[in-house]
């Protein structure tokens, strides 16, 4: 405990800092979170410890106030300062993930809040949907502008319009119940688990009697209950006064989720995500920091919220890339959590019918607890899975206002496409591209409509009748002439837009539904979506990887991937792995009712390990060929990688402080730093992009390394530098 007047050294969440000595006023402990000045500018900050600075005591600024809110434990403290070294973020930048929500100190705020009239008998165009989604995600509540505009993606004018119109009328200004997420939990007896499940869960109850340390991998093949599996882990956990977070990869996944969770619990979880009001945000951070909200289901931020008592931690769909973020610091929220179990003492879940190689790895060598589901749940079967070998098998055409199309569809798939479709049930096609076609290329002169302010190609979006940049968002007409020679451009490749219209062809009466990032912009259109496919209202549904986890569609009985081929051949040493994970998770969505499933591969290289392995459901064979490649290429995790991305707005001068980054590089024992190199995608929203790549043994300790390496050369102004430590992303 710290007296008024000792000196204190506090933590502010920004990327610079490490911690500044403040002076206190009342009595404190470290923990505590205190309002402070910077440069006139005020800030949250919290006590890490007493101050080091040295500084004569009148020269050090006294704090402002202490806050209500309750403090970070010691666990806390010492994970913010763990995940910092690991990952080469400042402290300062970590508690900024932690003190995301700015109104959490601040009183609510009274602002004129509006109602969407669901009532009203106009057109319902597609921002007035995003507007409508927007308000069924925060429960309906009433919502500022700036809320509306941020949360449902629409301009300024759109909302002023249909507030003018009156689609949106305001409300009174009023401060909200800060307990309405606060709710009670308890099993409502409807699910009776399997002996494979049972055993499962008793293994899970085992753990969290022992109030220690554990990771278990929860490998459970796709349809086999891991959900209510780890269900009766969260409640035990709940029912000793533990909190609990359940981690999902993209808040989409808990379209299907929030209702078993609530036939389970009796009352819906509070789910945290970006898609929430300013005022939803405040109210639920500092409901977990009361400890007055103790089950949340969100994405990697839910991490960083207050937690208190924190007693399990449930990574869902461990695998999945979604959980490793590349724009406010890297980090990789699985390994952040499965820290936070290890310094806090309580056990960590990691469930998956694809676990990641690391995840394999750790298992292998003990450090995990490996628990297996290998039924599917009420006797339902695995698809059978098999190739359509294109090189013998080829695409017919198809007309379009007499217009001659290549298509991108086998005659077998498409005989079994008829046949699943003649028996009332549903097809999914999947294809892992966006748009209508990836490439618009003159016929004659080569050349390529590309974005201009990034290293890439444009998209052609039939919807949007316009070319789309995939890395910035930027968007220009589609030419009807090239711009260099003046001939005929044509589009190469093929997206789901593509796919779409040469089933509309071939099966003009068949519903068909576009699934992916473009047309699922927030759970309630996913939600849409499911109920449709329910209802039997959609026959066939395109889509790309937002369909290949999670979803039960009990009559969905064929499986079409259009390319099994698109993800074989990258440079990154994980793509096996990640084409082997996406491919049969969306096998795995076919035949998970009454009806048996089938799945279809069409392939040019169905002699590739990844198809024979998919086809042959012989995941763990595939696993073990991939993880002795990469023993002998010391790759991850036999191996350590760090990449070292240098970003400047000024080609030549990124380009000379790179070469004094090189000609000042240590020599690493048993290892070594290569670049600098172009990045693979060298420009992105006219930033330029330099990367080395740091490599080396599975032991060594390269982050101090690193960090005394780019702290011998200053930084220049308008230069980037971000470091990521076992980078998922080669780009």
């Amino acid at each position: 405990m710290f007296k008024s007047g000792d000196i204190v050294k506090v933590l502010i969440p920004n990327v610079i800092n490490t911690g500044y000595d403040y002076r206190l006023n009342e009595n404190a402990e470290i923990g505590d979170f205190v309002r402070v000045t910077i440069m006139n500018r005020q800030y949250i900050g919290v006590i890490i410890g007493p101050g080091d600075s040295g500084l004569d005591n009148s020269k050090i600024k006294p704090i402002i106030e202490k806050c209500d809110l309750r403090h970070l434990n010691e666990f806390d403290i010492k994970w913010i300062f763990k995940m910092a070294a690991w990952t080469l973020m400042t402290p300062g930048a970590v508690l900024r993930l932690i003190l995301n929500v700015p109104d959490a100190f601040n009183p609510p705020k009274y602002e004129q809040l509006y109602t969407y009239n669901f009532e009203h008998k106009s057109k319902m165009t597609e921002s007035r949907q995003s507007v409508a989604d927007a308000f069924q995600s925060n429960d309906n509540e009433p919502m500022s502008v700036n809320d509306i505009i941020n949360i449902a993606h629409v301009s300024t004018s759109v909302v002023k319009t249909m507030i003018k119109n009156g689609v949106l009328n305001a409300t009174e200004k009023r401060e909200k119940n800060e307990n309405d997420f606060v709710y009670k939990y308890h099993d409502m007896g409807n699910i009776v688990l399997n002996d494979e499940q049972q055993s499962a869960a008793q293994t899970l109850a085992n753990a969290l009697g022992k109030d220690e340390f554990s990771v278990h991998l929860l490998d459970g093949i796709t349809g086999s209950g891991k959900t209510q599996v780890y269900f009766d882990a969260a409640l035990r956990a709940y029912n000793s006064g533990k909190s609990v977070l359940l981690m999902m990869p993209e808040i989409a996944l808990t379209a299907q989720f929030m209702d078993r969770f609530k036939q389970r619990f009796g009352n819906p979880p509070v789910v945290w995500h970006s898609n929430l009001t300013s005022a939803r945000r405040r109210d639920i951070w500092r409901g977990v920091a009361r400890g007055d909200i103790k089950i949340v289901v969100g994405t990697r931020s839910a991490l960083f919220l207050p937690w208190q008592n924190l007693g399990l931690i449930v990574v869902d769909e461990e695998h999945d890339t979604s959980y490793k973020q590349e724009d406010m610091g890297n980090y990789h929220a699985r390994d952040m959590a499965i820290l936070r179990g290890k310094i806090a003492n309580f056990p960590v879940v990691l469930a998956s019918a694809t676990p990641s190689v690391e995840t394999l790895y750790n298992v292998s060598i003990g450090k995990y607890n490996r628990i297996r589901l290998n039924s599917r749940y009420g006797g339902a079967q695995l698809p059978e899975i098999t190739t359509i070998d294109m090189r013998q098998c080829r695409p017919e055409s198809y007309k379009i206002n007499e217009e001659e199309k290549n298509g991108n569809l086998s005659p077998q798939l498409c005989e079994e496409i008829g046949e699943t479709l003649a028996k009332h049930n549903q097809v999914l096609l999947f294809i892992n591209r966006r748009g209508f076609a990836p490439i618009i290329q003159c016929k004659k002169c080569g050349w390529v409509a590309d974005c201009g302010d990034c290293s890439v190609s444009l998209n052609y979006h039939k919807h949007l009748n316009k070319l789309l940049c995939h890395m910035c968002g930027k968007t220009s007409p589609l030419p009807t002439k090239c711009p260099k020679c003046g001939n005929e451009v044509s589009m190469r490749g093929a997206g789901l837009e593509k796919i779409e219209e040469e089933i509309s062809v071939k099966f003009p009466n068949a519903k068909t539904a576009l699934v992916s990032s473009d047309t699922i912009t927030s759970r309630e259109s996913l939600e849409r979506l499911v109920q449709k496919m329910e209802n039997g209202e959609i026959d066939i549904v395109i889509g790309t990887q937002i369909l290949a986890k999670g979803h039960h569609f009990p009559n969905l009985t064929l499986v079409g991937v259009v390319d099994a081929d698109m993800g074989l051949f990258g440079t990154d040493f994980r793509a096996g792995e990640h084409t082997f994970q996406q491919l049969f998770q969306v096998s795995g969505r076919a035949g998970r009712g009454a009806c048996p499933g089938r799945v279809l591969l069409q392939t040019y290289q169905p002699e590739h390990p990844v198809i024979r392995a998919i086809c042959e459901c012989n995941r763990d064979d595939f696993m073990a060929q991939d993880m002795e490649s990469r023993r002998a290429a010391k790759m991850p995790p036999f191996g350590q990688l760090t990449a070292v991305v240098i970003e400047g707005t000024n080609e030549a001068k990124l380009k000379k402080y790179c070469e004094q980054l090189a000609n000042c590089a240590p020599n690493l024992n048993g290892g070594k730093i290569m670049g600098p190199i172009p990045a693979q995608i060298y420009q992105i929203r006219n930033w330029y992009r330099i990367r080395f790549l740091v490599s080396g043994e599975k032991n060594a300790n390269l982050q101090p390394i690193v960090r005394n390496w780019i702290d011998k050369v200053k930084q220049p102004t308008n230069i980037r530098i971000k470091i990521d430590v076992n980078p998922q992303n080669f780009m």
